[in-house]
């Protein structure tokens, strides 16, 4: 794990379950529900590493208890590969209660399925 990895609360790792392979260059987003305008605000965006990682999600000081989601653009990284996908993209949606711990929220994906779980 990098530093800049464990420096941040929130990380995320992408993997080609279909090829065997790192989801490389794989567009996602973070976003924080604001629950008094119900409205999701864009907190960053990046995109997945050589590794299929994407350090430095969210700062320690920016990680605050509330709804967030990760948008994966996964039919823009299907597309990127020359094939198609019955997903356009998908959106993993989760509490935060306690934000002095870490969280690891692995995305496995092929074009006609996807799977989460939190991670360590």
């Amino acid at each position: 794990m990098s530093a800049a990895e464990e420096g941040s609360p929130l990380t995320t790792h992408v993997l080609n379950t279909a090829d065997g392979v790192p989801a490389r260059r794989l567009s996602l987003s973070l976003h924080r529900l604001d629950s008094n305008l119900v409205i999701w605000n864009l907190v960053t965006v990046g995109t997945t590493d050589e590794n299929g990682r994407c350090p430095d999600l969210i700062t320690k000081e920016a990680f605050t208890p509330g709804m967030y989601k990760l948008r994966f653009d996964t039919g823009q990284y299907w597309e990127s590969n020359g094939q198609a996908s019955f997903y356009p993209y998908v959106e993993v949606v989760f509490n935060i209660t306690n934000p002095s711990q870490r969280f690891h929220l692995p995305l496995l994906m092929s074009r006609f399925s996807y799977s989460t779980y939190r991670g360590s």
